[in-house]
């Protein structure tokens, strides 16, 4: 793979929300609605903020939310049709930006022809061994879903036949000029499946970037019995939020020092917010700790994300329940409007935390130092490649804070001063610090 997944920082958007698209798949003979274009009109804003890549969720065909996929090789008429998706990965490639799409291979949807073929015919199906089936069931047998959502219809990943199809799909599509894999749900699908997949897609593509959805466990692991590049580093983003709401860094602490040894195998995909969890202003409890947040995503190493919305502070709170997720994916204008009071305010502040990361891409595969300074409401550490150092101080306290750093620098952004090696932190703030 080549070095310019290094370089990138991503802007997430769920498509389906962020159009405005309608909640269940359009009516038989419908024609497509060519919404994919409005994002040709986000662009600027993308490019704006310092960001260089457009991580799409999910456009195939689909029948509700995108996650319960019917066809691989056609895009959601709700979202337009495959000429629209080209004009919009052409466009982002006229303005240097990366494309990434969201490969739901774990399970399809109910509707799904391979499937559609087996409720219709059964176990006697050529189809039916693409597919677990179980027992018996309304359907005249059982099958396994995904984490019991019946609509969700788990694939069978030992038959050659879906690894063909996966393969297939990928590789139709990066010749189509996509650059990166967002691996939905990796987490339930065998490693050894991935191994099978992803250096048959490598051959024509060498360059492409994977990364798997890794909630939880060994994620280095992972890595290396799958072959994907990367996994979604969700320790990290629990323990920025878990951290900064009980003023507990010795959380943080420890989640960073397990991050670094992950950097030792794999670049981790950073984000504090994506289309699966509570965003983050609203799981902040105190609303002047989300700089700090942001501050980390864009200094800590790996591959940091930006969730369409979080740059303005938008609230939503995730809900188990039937469209529990609306709240934090919300349609968006056809084109960007000046943001105003907070909204305003931080936008500029991740544009500016962008650009510290622009302007010292090292960062992405720093090494992490133990803390200089560490207690429930500081944290002082150091991130080095041997050449460079940027100090990142972390003051969730209510009093200003002095920390002795191990070499002089120079104040790099947030609220504070540096003399030599005393950095001096306000309250609720954070402070880098910058040293030869």
């Amino acid at each position: 793979m080549s070095d310019w997944i290094r370089h990138a920082i991503w802007w997430q958007v769920y498509p389906l929300g962020f159009t405005g698209a309608e909640r269940t798949a359009l009516p038989a003979g419908d024609p497509a609605v060519p919404r994919l274009r409005q994002l040709e009109a986000w662009l600027p804003h993308l490019l704006e903020l310092g960001c260089n890549g457009l991580a799409l969720g999910p456009v195939f065909e689909s029948g509700t939310h995108g996650y319960d996929t019917v066809d691989h090789f056609s895009v959601d008429r709700r979202l337009g049709t495959v000429d629209d998706l080209q004009h919009l990965i052409d466009a982002c490639h006229d303005q240097g930006i990366r494309v990434l799409l969201d490969g739901v291979f774990n399970h399809v949807g109910r509707d799904h022809p391979r499937f559609r073929d087996v409720l219709a015919h059964g176990r006697s199906s050529p189809s039916a061994a693409w597919f677990h089936l179980e027992g018996d069931g309304p359907d005249g047998f059982g099958y396994r879903s995904f984490e019991g959502h019946g609509g969700l219809v788990a694939l069978d990943h030992g038959n050659p036949e879906v690894v063909d199809h996966v393969v297939d799909v990928m590789t139709t599509w990066c010749d189509r000029g996509v650059d990166a894999w967002r691996l939905d749900a990796a987490y339930a699908v065998p490693p050894e499946f991935w191994r099978a997949v992803l250096p048959r897609v490598r051959e024509r593509h060498p360059d492409l970037w994977v990364v798997g959805e890794v909630i939880h466990g060994d994620y280095a692991g992972h890595v290396e019995r799958s072959g994907v590049d990367s996994v979604t580093q969700y320790e990290l983003w629990k323990a920025v939020w878990s951290s900064l709401d009980d003023r507990n860094l010795f959380e943080l602490a420890h989640a960073l020092r397990r991050h670094g040894e992950f950097l030792r195998a794999f670049l981790p995909q950073t984000f504090v917010g994506n289309h699966d969890v509570t965003r983050l202003a609203s799981r902040l409890t105190d609303p002047r700790h989300l700089p700090l947040a942001v501050a980390l995503l864009c200094t800590v190493p790996g591959v940091p994300t930006v969730y369409y919305g979080d740059e303005w502070a938008l609230r939503g709170v995730k809900e188990d329940r039937e469209g529990g997720d609306d709240a934090v994916r919300p349609a968006f204008p056809p084109a960007p409007q000046a943001p105003e009071g907070e909204a305003a305010a931080t936008e500029e502040l991740h544009r500016r935390l962008i650009a510290v990361r622009r302007r010292h891409p090292w960062l992405a595969g720093a090494t992490i130092a133990e803390p200089d300074a560490l207690g429930n409401e500081l944290l002082a550490f150091r991130l080095t490649d041997g050449d460079h150092t940027l100090a990142v101080v972390l003051n969730v306290g209510d009093e200003h804070e002095h920390v002795r750093l191990p070499r002089p620098g120079t104040r790099e952004d947030g609220d504070g001063d540096v003399r030599g090696t005393d950095a001096h932190v306000a309250p609720h703030s954070y402070l880098l610090v910058r040293s030869a």
